[in-house]
């Protein structure tokens, strides 16, 4: 098991990630993510989303007991189109205007996770993204790949918020990177221009609140009569915390990952359209979303 952390992450950056960092798996870097995570299902702030609740979320080893380490990657998605203003067309969310993203990411991880075992007897690796119950951001944020965001986002230095994260779960004893340190400070950008004012304080985010939780996750035949006259032309996910951000207006950066590229009529598409379609049609125009 003679590999090194720069080896890694040299093999990471070979397969297309954007940025990769390391971080070890002792009890001292998961107490107080366990707690915050336990208040928060305790407010009920995961509406539906049940799975939130899954006791292996609360420790990784639950995933792998074996887990001495954890490579974290994200992935550059932005693309510079702007949504329409106009009433007539609905907003997707950047992440679902390309190719399903956990398609493009599961390939590169796997080809990462691949290698990695091949490197020597007993090493064990097991990648997620999106995909797993782990704090996929509070793993990303001690490795050094970001800060959590007041919007619960992981913000970048290099690209903002606009990335997608994954993880490599080993049993190889890696060098670690420092964990990346906060950089919000007193902007309070995204609480305000929430419209259902789903961000309830900095770094909480309410679900039952929230326009991308309502009009991806909610199976819900109508929506809540305190969310619909928010949508403000929302379908598909919401990036308005995102949008006000400072860090993404300064350093977003296009992604040289030709898969993220919008597909034709999904930066703009039609309401009335949409209205039409089935949901073969919908998951098939918007995997992203499915």
């Amino acid at each position: 098991m003679s590999i090194s952390s720069i080896e890694i992450k040299d093999k990471a950056r070979s397969v297309g990630f954007h940025k990769v960092g390391i971080t070890s798996v002792d009890e001292e870097t998961t107490d107080a993510a366990i707690t915050n995570l336990q208040t928060w299902l305790a407010l009920g702030y995961h509406a539906e989303l049940n799975w939130m609740a899954n006791p292996k979320r609360l420790d990784i080893r639950a995933c792998m007991s074996e887990v001495q380490s954890v490579i974290c990657v994200a992935l550059n998605y932005y693309t510079p189109h702007q949504h329409s203003e106009d009433s007539e067309y609905g907003k997707i969310s950047r992440y679902g205007w390309g190719r399903d993203y956990h398609k493009v990411m599961h390939k590169k991880l796997k080809a990462l996770t691949y290698w990695l075992q091949q490197q020597g007897e007993g090493i064990l690796a097991l990648y997620y993204a999106d995909t797993g119950p782990i704090q996929d951001k509070v793993w990303a944020q001690r490795a050094g790949i970001g800060w959590i965001a007041k919007n619960s986002n992981v913000i970048t230095r290099e690209y903002g918020s606009w990335v997608f994260l994954g993880e490599v779960l080993t049993n190889l004893v890696l060098t670690p990177d420092t964990p990346h340190t906060q950089h919000c400070g007193t902007c309070t950008r995204c609480l305000d221009a929430c419209p259902t004012d789903a961000i309830t304080q900095p770094f909480v985010v309410d679900a039952n609140r929230c326009i991308a939780y309502h009009t991806i996750e909610n199976r819900s035949e109508e929506l809540p009569e305190s969310i619909t006259p928010h949508l403000g032309g929302w379908v598909a996910g919401c990036d308005i915390c995102q949008d006000v951000c400072p860090w993404n207006q300064r350093f977003a950066k296009e992604t040289d990952i030709e898969d993220f590229q919008p597909y034709p009529g999904n930066v703009a598409p039609k309401l009335q359209e949409l209205a039409e379609i089935s949901q073969e049609e919908w998951n098939r125009r918007f995997p992203a979303s499915a």
